[in-house]
């Protein structure tokens, strides 16, 4: 009887373990779970870099070609939505694996391992369509929203000829700025050129860019220093997805044409 038992526990065993064999099988006959995580620190209200869809799920140019980046790299991709105030905290606790968000390297080139600019941008005002202010000087004793910890914020308190003339007001998010220029609660916001570009493209012709420059800039990928092994591999893989196209139809899809300049 013990004899039988101790067959019948054996089958069971290579049962067991032929099955867990079969989910673990790849495309060459051994799938391979991914256990390394490609977290992604972002601002869920930086439309078109990442925010919530309309679908309720999170979207945007930076987090597709995030998730590019980690399927190729094999690893599990994992978008999470930070306060930008605290993006520093998170990377040096590991909550983050990188900050990728339409992030300026400019002023921070030294706090973080980053990988080569992958967009060109500018900090630009935006003021009503109508509102019959043409350049920066008509601004002057008027109201200017600017995101909390963002560059547009860092680049005006360090022009303080330019911001001295008109009352900066610090909100937390480009959505709430653009809704107070809406309702005329401030006469401006003063933002990426990136981002502004696409907010005046899905809101209608009721904002306008001035051609006034505050600041010109790059967007890169920032690590914790000290992780440059996986930075390099991520350059890397940006530039692979730029040599076959992929990282141009990503672009295109979002801003209808190819803005990005690795390998350019």
């Amino acid at each position: 009887m013990k004899k039988k038992l101790a067959v019948a526990l054996s089958a069971v065993l290579v049962a067991s373990a032929i099955l867990s064999g079969c989910g673990n099988k790849n495309s060459g006959g051994e799938e391979k779970a991914k256990t390394d995580e490609f977290i992604v620190g972002f601002d869920q209200n930086f439309p078109p870099m990442g925010f919530v869809g309309d679908d309720g799920e999170y979207t945007g140019f930076d987090l597709e070609l995030a998730k590019e980046v980690a399927d190729r790299l094999d690893m599990k991709f994992v978008e999470k939505p930070i306060e930008w105030d605290v993006k520093d905290a998170e990377l040096e606790a590991g909550g983050i694996t990188c900050i990728w968000n339409g992030f300026t390297m400019q002023g921070r080139e030294d706090a973080y391992a980053w990988t080569e600019p992958y967009l060109d941008n500018e900090q630009v005002f935006v003021v009503k369509a109508d509102s019959g202010i043409s350049s920066a000087k008509d601004l002057e004793g008027k109201i200017v929203d600017v995101q909390t910890e963002s560059s547009a914020q860092a680049a005006l308190e360090e022009n303080t000829e330019l911001s001295n003339t008109f009352t900066m007001q610090v909100v937390p998010d480009y959505n709430t700025g653009l809704m107070e220029l809406e309702s005329g609660a401030v006469d401006a916001v003063a933002m990426d050129s990136v981002v502004a570009a696409y907010q005046i493209q899905k809101r209608g012709d009721g904002f306008k860019i001035l051609d006034d420059v505050i600041a010109t800039e790059e967007y890169g990928v920032a690590f914790k220093k000290g992780n440059e092994e996986l930075r390099d591999k991520v350059q890397d893989t940006l530039e692979e997805m730029a040599k076959d196209g992929t990282m141009g139809k990503i672009s295109e899809k979002w801003f209808g044409e190819d803005i990005t300049i690795i390998g350019k």
